[in-house]
């Protein structure tokens, strides 16, 4: 535990760093949280872009209020007759197995991640928005050295980053990809960015910014200057769950991920109550339990939660047996206990650079996860579910504790479980963070790192062609960066090491 201004928790160091820097230069911890956002579209660039969307959990230290910003993507507000959609597959390649996205200009939603940016901005922050752009244009300018895991990302959707000229010349010059080690830049980026900090948002809707995704969306896209013009961020309840004396805010609907994990902690609630220690094979009925709650409530568990019309549905079940996306997250947390906790995404990325800007719009409407009743079936403008889950957790002893994680529906099995570690377990951070994970997929399939204890290693190869037993920890489970702050005023932090993880105490 240190003593400082803050601290912060990120995916890459840059990102880190520039949040710090602004924490440095008198910034709060949601300046710091723009600053790094930013960041991430140049340092992360497989996860993240002004082409994208995500969410914001904001804890105001002075009155404790916690507030949901949702600027995740919107499905367009017309469709288009399909012959006229620019929309089709394409193989990501993770190694041991091969994935099917969907890329083109038709997959993409309206993106919230520049009207996000500033929504903060104008709430929150202290800073000018130059000032917190600053970090990020001059990175993308001067360029950095590209590390080996967003090298290898850049592998994983080689056909995405190689499926247009302009972003063959971004991502692959000379038609070979970047590798680790060499210098990835991105000037055009850098020119968008600092505009951004001088024109503001209107940019994504009447500027040249604007302009040129709706010139662009005509030749396949659904979007339009009315898509633009319509999108709202909007600030949330979020859901606050009570749990081992603390106080856990969690992802409200229209996202999915709060009152799953709400539902995950209640179930494991009822089985204390029985008298059953909260091990492994506890962790493994709870999130079995919340897999047949999800297929059960759909959208309406929320709601039943809130309730307690689930209350004795749980207990009764208690007492019976039973890929990978474009996400990141950061964490930070000030000297005076401001705490944000922010988690994009921008899918995977359409294939196509958006004019001289040097970015790509999402591919939201080719994301199976997102589209449950079928790639195509998306009702008119509608904000998009998401498993994305920053979560915020106040105890009673005044420590605050920003989290959130990539990685698709691993998400809430490994807020889930970090959650459980510092609440139930008493670990400090970087044990709960660094503690084996676990995932159960809806049709049983159970994937488990080393680490457990022999017992509960057992058990689960037990369930035989069912049981997937990873050789080591692996970014399938997430990467949970999460920071916190004591009511003395230290702080810690932990950037997990599944998704090269890094943490700046300032």
């Amino acid at each position: 535990m240190k003593t400082g201004k803050g601290v912060v928790a990120a995916s890459h160091e840059l990102t880190a760093k520039a949040a710090a820097e602004i924490l440095d230069d008198g910034g709060t911890a949601f300046d710091a949280c723009v600053a790094g956002l930013a960041m991430t579209f140049i340092a992360e660039p497989v996860f993240s872009s002004p082409g994208g969307g995500g969410f914001l959990m904001a804890r105001r230290a002075a009155s404790d209020k916690i507030t949901l910003f949702d600027f995740f993507a919107e499905t367009p507000r017309q469709r288009r007759p399909e012959r006229e959609i620019d929309f089709y597959p394409i193989y990501a390649d993770f190694g041991p197995a091969k994935q099917e996205f969907h890329i083109g200009l038709g997959s993409s939603a309206t993106p919230g991640m520049v009207p996000g940016l500033f929504a903060m901005h104008e709430d929150l922050c202290r800073l000018p928005m130059r000032r917190l752009l600053e970090p990020a244009a001059s990175a993308a300018r001067r360029g950095f050295v590209l590390n080996p895991f967003q090298a290898f990302l850049f592998t994983v959707i080689a056909p995405i980053l190689k499926a247009t000229p302009e972003a063959a010349a971004i991502f692959a010059p000379g038609g070979e990809l970047l590798k680790a080690g060499d210098t990835f830049r991105n000037e055009a980026l850098a020119d968008t960015i600092e505009w951004l900090g001088e024109d503001g948002a209107r940019l994504f809707v009447d500027g040249d910014i604007g302009t040129a995704i709706v010139a662009q969306q005509r030749s396949g896209g659904y979007l339009t200057h009315d898509d633009l013009a319509a999108y709202r961020v909007e600030r949330r309840r979020p859901i606050l769950w009570s749990h081992a004396g603390a106080t856990v805010a969690l992802n409200p609907p229209p996202a999915a991920s709060g009152a799953l994990i709400a539902f995950g902690l209640a179930f494991l609630e009822a089985l204390a109550a029985q008298g059953r220690v909260l091990d492994a094979l506890a962790l493994k009925e709870a999130m079995e339990a919340t897999n047949a709650a999800r297929a059960t409530h759909g959208d309406e568990l929320a709601a039943k939660l809130a309730g307690g019309g689930l209350a004795r549905a749980m207990q009764q079940a208690a007492g019976h047996p039973p890929a990978y996306r474009g996400t990141t997250h950061l964490s930070v947390i000030d000297r005076d206990g401001n705490a944000a906790a922010a988690t994009i995404s921008n899918g995977e990325g359409n294939g196509a650079i958006v004019g001289k800007f040097g970015f790509m719009l999402n591919n939201m409407l080719g994301e199976e996860d997102l589209a449950p009743q079928g790639l195509g079936r998306w009702r008119e403008a509608t904000r998009l579910s998401s498993m994305m889950a920053p979560s915020i957790i106040l105890q009673e002893d005044g420590t605050v504790t920003a989290l959130g994680t990539g990685g698709s529906n691993r998400i809430r099995t490994a807020i889930l479980q970090v959650a459980v570690n510092l609440l139930d377990r008493g670990m400090s951070l970087e044990q709960a963070v660094a503690a084996p994970r676990l995932h159960v997929e809806k049709g049983g399939s159970l994937s488990f790192e080393p680490g457990f204890p022999e017992e509960a290693e057992r058990a689960f190869l037990s369930l035989g062609d069912k049981a997937h037993a990873w050789p080591a920890g692996n970014l399938f489970f997430g990467g949970v960066h999460a920071a916190r702050r004591f009511a003395d005023g230290g702080v810690e932090g932990a950037g997990d090491q599944r998704r090269g993880g890094v943490t700046v105490v300032t």
